[in-house]
């Protein structure tokens, strides 16, 4: 073993492992030694000294958490002078902790272990309780000032609102400038609880003795934490990270403490059939859950899926295949979005179906097939460990993927260079090397600079771009006139920093690039992506550990339910639909004749449906009244349906203009895997069951078949996973049994053996001929730029606190104490320009549509520009966004449009 140490600990010859610590050794080889202050997943202090052992020729007794083997090394762990110390540092312990508190803590697991009863020392006086934050709860009376949670906040997490002041009798543990937690900048993800030994610092909700721990994957953003569920009561009272291969060990605060929405009265328990006296068109989006419930009616199941199924019946039957559709969902595991779009394309009779994905990074997949032939990313979030240089644009990390920005910083803080590049400085910026702050819709011009610097300062790969692409000669032509000089004036930036900017990325070693939504929601974001391609390939930045293209998957299955074919052009494994040989697999496999036309995507489906030519949709998980740009215009469209059939966990916006609303169970309520941002599927595992008579959805989906006239036999989860691994290549070699033994297994997979693999493209691209294709991509401006009426531009996205369009996370009472109402964020001069305040109200209004909303001050923003989040339905974002599409990824331009700000 290379770089291992044998030593004799307790008289028995034991192997450390390169870097162990003699209590990393001792606990390898089964020993345990008492520890406080030390983790597996931080770095070691040695100030607790509990740990303290004994070292043949040593004076003194030595932390065993900090102190490494040496070949030889004899070590006691338990003499008599080394457990008369640790006894000693435990009784000292034990009297710090306050009355009532820590009775299962660490201290008096270790008091018990060794023996130790009671405290021959003076109890610490009583502190007051800080409860001032939602989620954690502050008890410093019971710190022993381990400082885990300092190295937690600041090490691990990257957050540096956890410090220690003091000194002496009066060191403690503070928060920012020595305020109350709830005051402070914490963003509580609630790592510092997770580390606590003591509870001194616990979740607020925290049940003391749960009676079950499940498992199981985070519902929220793409990067796919591994995580356990603590239920109590039958009820998830609290969430830990477990060492997952994409989070190792830590969550954001979605993750810890956003779980309590399945709790809330808004479930939906019984299914619902619109009442004959609630015409759609006197329906409002708008509308609470209590005034929603009046217009429907409760049903049997029976009942409800009778008239779902005779809706599409009669209208298939009416009008033909092309006057249904059905939007999926990447909220749900792969076997249902899989199910969901069997049926549309076997029970529907067309392709029309499509899912989120088309609102967030179908631009990018688009360039991703074109240009590599595949839409995944090429590596891991985590190896940002491996990169010398980390590139970030037109993404915020920091409130999208949490958990992945704290590799990124955590790479920074060890010395990797670390850019940003985007309109808005956020909060990643604070850790970046460089930060370049440019214009918003000046993407394409910006990267073919760095493209023209790239090729013009000959820092390309000349071996890889001969060997392994295409069309170089042209993409050099092309980017002939970007020089810095000249894009600099447009982009708002230093011709100097573009060329730093290029420099650093084509000479590392190593480098990555991060995207995005800030990337592909634009009508240019196929070409933005394209750049960013072209850019790698011709440095040579592809097919190695620490390179490679990562576009950040925003919901927890987008990467799954695109996988598995929930969009209009493409079969499971991206085999398109108009592929003579790709539709004949699957007719065999499904035992249907398919359509060989692409279908419709998100926005056109809208279109159709105002037009009068789609006329019924199915809706699974998804919520287009809120998630779609124009809402007056995709309201009306979808009060148009003659039918509509909801599936979904609460009355959401779209659910106000249904006929018939399933109740559908959530995520930590049902078996299925899910496909994270890395292409690790992992298996998701129920803590418990759903409420009422609500129905996991692939109970659903196969009534709903049965009753359309497709006679799918019963199916579980690992059956349909079994049928999935038929038809994909990509996961062949993922059996259920494998998930249920390794919980997380990255595709591709070829076989049994195959432990998947994590880097793509080391060798060959999935192309025809096994080379990329570098496609230029020529500058051009947004649909709708600012004009005297409308001066400002809109850009839209997300906080940190809530989730796509806040169905879920403005239900759980944590996440909504912490972001209640809607805001928008303006810069402090943009501010004082039209006489408002932090706190104060405003009116935004685009040609589309307005709304009122608080106003927040952001220095981070230019002049000029307006954020607006999203998952406010009082103040829905998207009724002011244009719909106008990229070409080719089909998506929405939600990141620009013309504004207006006005007091109200």
């Amino acid at each position: 073993m290379s770089g291992s140490v044998a030593f004799l600990l307790d008289g028995r010859e034991i192997v450390a492992e390169a870097g162990d610590s003699i209590l990393q050794a001792a606990k390898r080889a089964g020993v345990d030694i008492p520890h406080l202050c030390a983790s597996e997943q931080l770095r070691a202090d040695g100030n607790c000294r509990a740990c303290v052992v004994e070292i043949e020729g040593e004076r003194t007794l030595q932390p065993s958490c900090t102190r490494k083997p040496t070949a030889g090394m004899r070590v006691q762990t338990a003499s008599g002078r080394a457990r008369d110390a640790q006894k000693m540092v435990l009784e000292l312990l034990r009297s710090e902790i306050g009355p009532g508190r820590g009775r299962d803590c660490e201290v008096h697991h270790w008091a018990r272990r060794l023996g130790v009863e009671g405290s021959r020392f003076a109890a610490r006086p009583a502190l007051a309780e800080d409860l001032s934050h939602p989620a954690i709860a502050v008890h410093l009376d019971s710190c022993i000032q381990c400082t885990r949670c300092v190295r937690a906040c600041r090490e691990t997490q990257g957050n540096d609102v956890i410090g220690y002041a003091g000194r002496g009798a009066h060191a403690r543990i503070v928060f920012d400038f020595d305020v109350a937690l709830g005051d402070s900048s914490c963003v509580g993800c609630g790592e510092c609880v997770q580390a606590c030994p003591t509870g001194a610092l616990q979740s607020a909700s925290r049940a003391e003795r749960p009676e079950a721990a499940v498992d199981s994957v985070c519902p929220y953003c793409g990067v796919g934490c591994l995580l356990r569920w603590k239920v109590a009561d039958g009820r998830i009272a609290e969430a830990e990270g477990i060492d997952g291969p994409s989070n190792r060990g830590r969550l954001c605060v979605k993750g810890r403490y956003g779980y309590d929405y399945l709790y809330h009265p808004d479930r939906l328990t019984r299914p619902l059939i619109r009442r004959d006296d609630a015409p759609k068109d006197a329906a409002r989006a708008e509308a609470d859950a209590e005034e929603m419930r009046g217009w429907f009616r409760e049903a049997s199941w029976e009942e409800a899926l009778d008239a779902a199924a005779a809706g599409f019946n009669r209208l298939r039957d009416r009008h033909g295949p092309l006057a249904l559709a059905g939007f999926g969902s990447a909220k749900g595991s792969n076997e249902e979005a899989y199910l969901f779009q069997k049926l549309v394309r076997t029970g529907f009779g067309s392709n029309q179906v499509d899912h989120c994905t088309r609102l967030c990074h179908a631009s990018s997949v688009a360039a991703l097939l074109e240009g590599i032939g595949s839409g995944a990313v090429s590596n891991p979030v985590r190896d940002v460990a491996d990169a010398d240089v980390v590139l970030v644009i037109g993404a915020n990390p920091t409130a999208n993927h949490p958990v992945a920005a704290t590799f990124m910083k955590n790479a920074a803080a060890r010395g990797r260079t670390l850019i940003v590049l985007d309109p808005r400085r956020t909060e990643l910026a604070r850790h970046a090397d460089v930060f370049v702050q440019f214009r918003p819709d000046t993407d394409v011009a910006l990267l073919n600079a760095l493209l023209h610097t790239v090729i013009e300062s000959d820092w390309i790969d000349r071996e890889f771009i001969a060997a392994r692409t295409h069309g170089f000669a042209e993409l050099r032509r092309h980017v002939q006139d970007y020089a810095p000089e000249r894009v600099a004036p447009l982009c708002g930036v230093d011709a100097e920093a573009l060329r730093d900017v290029a420099r650093r990325y084509a000479t590392a070693d190593a480098a990555m690039i991060f995207w995005g939504m800030g990337i592909s929601q634009h009508i240019h974001g196929t070409d933005n992506a394209r750049c960013l391609i072209a850019l790698a390939l011709v440095c040579g930045q592809l097919g190695r550990r620490g390179t490679g293209l990562h576009p950040l998957r925003g919901q927890n299955n987008v990467q799954g339910a695109s996988d598995v074919g929930l969009i209009p052009m493409v079969y499971p494994d991206y085999q398109r639909v108009d592929d003579p040989k790709s539709r004949a697999r699957f007719e065999r496999l499904w035992g249907a004749q398919l359509d060989p036309r692409p279908g419709r995507t998100v926005v056109e489906l809208m279109d159709a449906a105002f037009a009068g030519e789609v006329r019924g949709m199915y809706v699974m998980g998804e919520n287009p009244a809120m998630s779609d740009p124009d809402l007056n215009h995709t309201r009306a469209a979808i009060a148009r349906l003659e039918h509509l059939v909801v599936q979904d966990l609460f009355l959401t916006e779209t659910a106000a203009f249904a006929d018939v609303v399933l109740p559908a169970a959530a995520a930590p309520e049902k078996t299925g895997t899910y496909t994270n941002t890395d292409r690790r599927v992992q298996l998701g595992r129920p803590a418990h069951p759903p409420p009422g008579e609500a129905r996991e959805d692939l109970w659903i989906v196969q009534q709903l078949a049965r009753r359309i006239g497709l006679g799918w036999p019963d199916m579980d989860a690992r059956d349909v996973f079994a049928e999935m691994r038929r038809c994909m290549d990509s996961i062949r070699g993922i059996s259920w049994q494998r998930l249920e033994r390794e919980g997380s297994i990255p595709y591709p997979c070829a076989n049994a053996q195959d432990p998947g693999q994590e880097v793509l493209f080391a060798e060959t691209f999935p192309t025809a001929d096994g080379r990329a294709r570098l496609v230029p991509a020529a500058y051009t401006r947004a649909d709708e730029l600012p004009d005297a009426e409308y001066p400002d531009v809109l850009m839209t996205g997300r906080l940190l606190e809530h989730w796509h369009t806040g169905a879920m996370t403005r239900r759980a009472s944590v996440l909504d104490a912490l972001e209640p109402e809607p805001v928008a964020f303006l810069s402090p001069v943009d501010l004082d320009r039209h006489g408002l305040r932090p706190g104060d109200a405003a009116r935004l209004r685009s040609r589309r549509g307005r709304i009122e909303c608080r106003v927040r001050s952001d220095a981070g923003l230019q002049t000029g520009q307006v954020f607006l989040p999203f998952c406010y339905r009082e103040a829905a974002a998207n009724l002011l966004t244009n719909p106008a599409l990229d070409p080719d990824g089909k998506i929405p331009e939600f990141k620009f449009c013309a504004l207006r700000v006005e007091r109200p």
